[in-house]
């Protein structure tokens, strides 16, 4: 923001039109419609994850990986589900790919994992764990030494969040109902249903975690589950159900990218709209539009959703092949003899009347932005933009020529997560040049 100009005038109207200048100014940055093409001109630095060898370079499932500011490699791995991630592991690999050191056990101890659902590292190679188990954010130490638990807090709607992302200046993540998840939202008992998707900073330097919202994300008109439900749900469970709304198909994302200087980049609608919110700041500061708009929903497009996806859909749904459906597993209900078990039941899907423009959000360590747009078929990846957080266009990466980097490292380092002809995941580290980085 440009500072106020002072002007020889009458005492009362200077101080109006300091008043005035002082409100935060908000830039739209418009950027063209026609793309310019870029290759992935990436240099591979190393690679590690094999079928057979040892025990630290055979991978189950890679969840997530991050760097440090010293370019080591950390690997999350494990094997996860609705409940957080199992036998978590995290592997640490030097610059080169070396390896460095193992640490991580199940358990209900300080220390140990009990349902970790989100994992991120800070710059000084601190170690946060997102932990459901324990209600608390685990940290370890850049050598992997367990630090302290951060409770989440114990008021109403208090919980560990289920996407985290580090904060360069530290001592901090940022976390929220982005970067995927089951896209509910859940009220509180005789509360109003949320107006917003925020993005917190949640501090880690007291025993209990403080929150501060600094993004009010859109949130889509949603609404509850009570009547979608079927009637044999215990009591218990219908109230929640009144309280939570469900995601629709096509929904618009949240899409979030923390910035170098701790600022935050969100998407905000199912058009190409970007916003930036400088740290510290309560406002959007910045708006970059490319002129790209979400295609209605039509019931031909619906229909060829539906049949895409039924296969993969038939192993879940009882009797097979329907379409159109969700089954949702109800855990730790009452059986018979009080016994704890499970219940599953379909619930049938609402779809948003849009199909998005953006399907995807990332940030490098030098501030870039990388946009994935919807490919042709909705639900599937198209082209990547590469911009700069001034608004400028750096260039557009084809439908298929790269994937988006699982994780941005210093120094043009970036991580991506591959599986080959049998599954066996590893992890590929390259460096990009310097005008994506």
């Amino acid at each position: 923001m440009k500072p106020a100009r002072l002007h020889t005038i009458a005492p009362s109207i200077l101080t109006l039109t300091l008043a005035v200048s002082a409100l935060p100014a908000q830039e739209v940055v418009e950027l063209p419609g026609r793309d310019q093409r870029i290759d992935p001109d990436f240099e591979e630095v190393y690679r590690v994850g094999v079928l057979d060898g040892e025990s630290w370079e055979m991978f189950g499932q890679v969840n997530q990986v991050a760097f440090d500011a010293e370019g080591n490699l950390y690997v999350f791995d494990g094997t996860s589900g609705l409940m957080g991630s199992r036998d978590l592991r995290v592997l640490v690999f030097d610059a080169a790919g070396g390896f460095l050191r193992e640490f991580g056990s199940w358990g209900g101890g300080p220390g140990e994992f009990n349902r970790p659902v989100a994992f991120a590292v800070l710059r000084d190679g601190t170690t946060v764990v997102s932990d459901a188990g324990h209600g608390a954010y685990q940290l370890f130490d850049a050598s992997g030494a367990f630090q302290r638990m951060v409770r989440a807090g114990d008021e109403p709607g208090m919980w560990v969040s289920e996407v985290i992302r580090p904060d360069p200046r530290g001592g901090a993540v940022f976390g929220g109902d982005f970067g995927g998840g089951l896209g509910l939202t859940i009220g509180s008992p005789g509360a109003a249903p949320p107006t917003y998707r925020p993005v917190t900073r949640v501090g880690l330097d007291d025993e209990v975690a403080h929150t501060d919202t600094v993004v009010k994300g859109w949130l889509p008109t949603r609404d509850n589950m009570d009547d979608l439900v079927p009637n044999n749900v215990p009591a218990q469970l219908r109230d929640v159900f009144a309280r939570t709304a469900m995601a629709t198909v096509f929904e618009p994302e949240l899409l979030v990218g923390v910035l170098p200087d701790g600022g935050i980049v969100h998407s905000d609608s199912s058009a190409y709209v970007l916003k930036v919110t400088p740290p510290g700041a309560s406002e959007v500061a910045r708006i970059i539009r490319r002129p790209y708009l979400p295609e209605p929903l039509t019931p031909a497009i619906q229909k060829e959703y539906e049949e895409r996806i039924a296969a993969a859909r038939e192993s879940m749904v009882a009797g097979g092949g329907a379409s159109g459906v969700q089954v949702m597993e109800i855990v730790g209900v009452a059986g018979s003899g009080g016994s704890a078990g499970g219940r599953s039941f379909a619930i049938e899907e609402k779809y948003y009347p849009e199909i998005p423009v953006l399907r995807g959000l990332a940030t490098t360590w030098d501030g870039r932005i990388w946009v994935q747009r919807q490919g042709e078929e909705p639900g599937t990846d198209g082209p990547i933009d590469v911009l700069t957080v001034d608004g400028e266009y750096v260039g557009t990466y084809g439908t298929g020529a790269t994937e988006v980097p699982d994780a941005f490292g210093p120094n043009g380092l970036a991580a991506f997560i591959e599986l080959d002809e049998m599954d066996v995941p590893s992890v590929v580290v390259r460096r990009l040049p310097v005008e994506v980085r």
